[in-house]
């Protein structure tokens, strides 16, 4: 009983990090596509003051995923390492590589650092989902079962390849809803209708690959393929659908706010679909909960552990979610990180550099944005 608690406690970890951090991965994925220095400036300038608050905290949510898989469920984590070692190698590369892009690309002051930084943030914020989601897939397919040697063969088949991109389309229909909402807020109307276009198609996109990948499981993973289409992964699959017809009417009607929570309902939907999917196994059709659980012992502490974190934790993000949300937060311009000089007039220095000129559709902020010419 101890055990189910605690899978099913991992299940939503999963889908936290898939919401909050597949929004992150999905404007990074906008980031890369924005086009050259003059028609990515906008988009990425915005990309730049949505994320610069938060991004990093989503992180959190993964740690949880690893204490929550090594801790209780010893048996899952080493067969997972052992035979998805190179995606997953790759997506921890790309983390790094992503967070050391986001982070260097404002303060560096040379042009071709910048453009440097901005594409290795871009290009990571694709691949990292791609790989998390062909693990993903390698695990929902049975090809991870315990004893397996790592090989291509178990995160390069039909179900690995389309959970990567299932992977890469879910952040990038993230992202831009909520960058769409962003774009209201900084008082960028420009942006808006730009980040709503893309938010409807990546979510067409988004339910293309969802039925094309239902196909593929028929016969690569029949075990998950019955679950969603039988029983509480079926309604599961359902509510994920009509979150979808709902966010879509959203961004239609252009009621920003409310799509935010109704696209956080297709993700979660659908990752708690998945799990429900493959009950009672943790691969299917080789570890069950109960096999792949560590000692009762360890899942008890275990539990007091999450629960303290939990207490503790979770209301300080929330707060951080809702001052970011409510634009409370606001990142440092270039002057404020690089230290301007004093102002010796007797004065208050004039920030108006550093913030936009309301006056008209398109605020001037290319004193505080980087160029990224070669992003995209």
């Amino acid at each position: 009983m101890i055990a189910d608690l605690i899978a099913v406690l991992l299940l939503l970890v999963v889908a936290a990090y898939a919401c909050a951090g597949g929004t992150d991965y999905g404007a990074g994925f906008w980031d890369l596509t924005a086009g050259g220095a003059e028609r990515g400036r906008r988009p990425r300038w915005l990309i730049d003051h949505a994320m610069a608050p938060v991004w990093e905290v989503n992180n959190v949510w993964l740690v949880f995923v690893f204490v929550i898989m090594w801790t209780g469920f010893p048996v899952l984590f080493q067969t997972v390492f052992s035979a998805m070692w190179v995606p997953l190698a790759l997506a921890a590369v790309g983390l790094v590589l992503r967070g050391a892009g986001f982070a260097l690309r404002k303060p560096v002051r040379r042009i071709a650092g910048r453009r440097l930084y901005g594409a290795v943030f871009a290009l990571a914020s694709l691949l990292t989902p791609f790989f998390l989601g062909a693990a993903v897939g390698g695990i929902a397919s049975g090809r991870a079962a315990p004893g397996t040697e790592a090989s291509a063969e178990a995160w390069s088949n039909p179900t690995s390849v389309l959970f990567g991109l299932l992977a890469v389309a879910t952040t990038a229909f993230l992202g831009a809803v909520f960058l769409a909402r962003d774009a209201d807020r900084f008082d960028a109307p420009d942006l808006v209708g730009y980040f709503r276009r893309r938010a409807l198609g990546s979510l067409v996109a988004l339910a293309v690959l969802a039925a094309v990948m239902l196909t593929v499981t028929r016969t690569d993973a029949p075990h998950v393929w019955h679950g969603l289409t039988h029983g509480a992964g079926l309604a599961l699959v359902v509510l994920a659908g009509v979150c979808s017809l709902v966010t879509g009417w959203l961004l239609v009607r252009r009621c920003g706010a409310w799509s935010r929570v109704s696209a956080v309902g297709v993700v979660a939907a659908a990752v708690l679909a998945w799990g429900v999917a493959q009950r009672p196994y943790l691969i299917p059709t080789s570890l069950t909960v109960a096999e792949g659980a560590g000692a009762p012992s360890a899942l008890r502490w275990l539990g007091l552990v999450i629960l303290v974190a939990v207490v503790l934790i979770a209301p300080a993000v929330g707060l951080l979610y809702w001052l970011d949300t409510h634009g409370e937060l606001e990142p440092l311009s270039d002057a404020e990180l690089r230290g301007t000089e004093p102002d010796h007039s007797g004065t208050e220095p004039d920030h108006s550099s550093t913030e936009p000129d309301h006056s008209s559709t398109e605020p001037d902020h290319s004193s505080t944005e980087p160029d990224h010419s070669s992003e995209g």
